[in-house]
């Protein structure tokens, strides 16, 4: 009889270990999602400056932007970015940052007599956490917690400055210092080696001296 009913009483554990998110690595299942978003703001030109007034529509909307690190800020004037781009870069310098060189693609034509300020900006996020749908005991499916990985990851979101650097990292420098890259090595070789004194002698246990 014992036998017989097993079964029958192993299936309501099983049906709720069952149920919830999977997952079976040690790998969670929820990473860090980078979305990237492009704001942009048409302007009036003057010759090959900004007509009158536009300069304190750009600084407005800027300031409602509220630019930052991780922030890129771009021209297109259907050519080569050249229009405006000292009265532009003027506005972008005073909140810390640099015009990108090109910039990217958006919807809409530029009409004439107008340039088009771009601002790129990356968020970044932990889609579906937190996730507490399965119960982590007992578990006879052989997964990890529902929301396995999402404190870390979410830290890790939190904490990084420029999204972008999750997505393509952060390039190295096209030089580097040659007293920087010989500091640690230096210093190992300036030390004074370990075995030059201060040793500990290791006594005889039976009281027979030194060894």
């Amino acid at each position: 009889m014992y036998a017989r009913h097993l079964p029958l009483l192993l299936a309501p554990a099983l049906l709720l270990s069952g149920c919830g998110t999977y997952n079976g690595g040690v790998d969670s299942v929820y990473q860090p999602v980078v979305e990237r978003n492009d704001y942009v703001f048409d302007l009036q030109t003057s010759g090959y400056g900004l007509a009158p007034g536009e300069t304190q529509r750009l600084a407005g909307w800027m300031e409602s932007m509220r630019p930052g690190y991780g922030d890129h800020i771009s021209i297109d004037d259907g050519a080569d970015g050249s229009t405006a781009r000292e009265d532009i870069a003027a506005q972008a310098n005073r909140f810390g940052l640099l015009l990108d060189a090109k910039a990217p693609v958006t919807m809409g034509q530029i009409a004439p007599g107008t340039v088009r300020v771009v601002i790129t900006r990356m968020t970044v996020g932990i889609p579906g956490c937190p996730d507490h749908s399965r119960n982590y005991q007992p578990d006879y499916s052989a997964s990890t917690s529902s929301n396995y990985g999402c404190a870390t990851n979410a830290n890790l979101a939190a904490m990084i400055a420029d999204p972008g650097d999750l997505v393509r990292g952060v390039p190295g420098a096209p030089t580097s210092d040659p007293a920087t890259a010989t500091k640690a090595v230096k210093a190992l070789r300036d030390a004074t080696p370990s075995g030059g004194g201060g040793t500990v002698v290791k006594s005889d246990s039976t009281g027979g001296g030194p060894k």
